[in-house]
């Protein structure tokens, strides 16, 4: 049974910041909740209801105005070095923009790697060759480190439920800890298990389905670059 979150849990996440459970969300190292705040927190509910948790969490963490124009270029520039960590020589099954795309969205980045490049079929541990372009990434991350991470997760609608909820939680979990080990801060990384609730193409064919099978990765800024691009103070 496909879960919804209440418009009461949208409201007491909105006061409270609690917990997100019941979005599927599963914590990696300190991190107890969505992103810096409870802004991003409720971006994230309100981009699972809307059909994309990753482009939500975006949305709750954007400030707006100038300070907001000064993330935007900030991202920017990580946008691009992450583009060069993800797209050079990254193994392929097709054409490399449906494996792996890197896209401004907001005041954040978007990241979507086809589950094909990461993983063989119905399993969560990550392909040897592929690691390397992680290696890549998570070098980028820590240079720009004022910045928090969510992981989500996504599968087709093959299989049951549960099996596609739990598979999902744990690609999340393999991208996550890999950018750990790699000295990304676990304080700074989130992730979610999506299951097959948030396809971006209907599951009637086997290419719908491939698309459908993939993790995507938020970059949105923290309060310290909220603070620094609202004091003018970012580069």
């Amino acid at each position: 049974m496909k879960k919804q979150v209440s418009l009461f849990l949208v409201f007491s996440l909105l006061i409270t910041t609690l917990s997100v459970s019941s979005c599927k969300m599963s914590k990696t190292g300190k991190g107890a909740a969505i992103g810096a705040g409870a802004g991003a927190v409720i971006g994230g509910v309100i981009g699972s209801r809307s059909g994309n948790t990753a482009a939500g969490a975006i949305l709750g963490a954007a400030i707006g105005g100038v300070g907001g124009a000064a993330i935007g270029r900030y991202m920017d520039k990580q946008k691009r070095k992450l583009e060069e960590d993800l797209k050079k020589n990254t193994p392929t099954n097709g054409n490399p923009e449906e494996e792996v795309k890197v896209e401004r969205e907001g005041e954040g980045i978007k990241v979507t790697l086809g589950s094909g490049i990461l993983f063989d079929v119905s399993k969560a541990d990550l392909k040897p060759q592929v690691r390397e372009n992680l290696r890549k990434m998570a070098e980028t991350l820590k240079e720009y480190k004022d910045t928090e991470i969510l992981i989500t997760g996504h599968t087709d609608s093959d299989g049951t439920d549960e099996f596609n909820q739990k598979l999902s939680e744990r690609r999340a979990n393999a991208v996550s800890n890999y950018l750990s080990s790699l000295g990304v801060s676990s304080s700074r990384l989130k992730t979610m298990g999506l299951g097959e609730s948030q396809p971006v193409l209907e599951n009637t064919t086997a290419q719908n389905k491939q698309k459908n099978r993939r993790v995507e990765i938020a970059i949105y800024a923290n309060e310290e670059l909220k603070k620094k691009a609202k004091e003018g103070k970012l580069e």
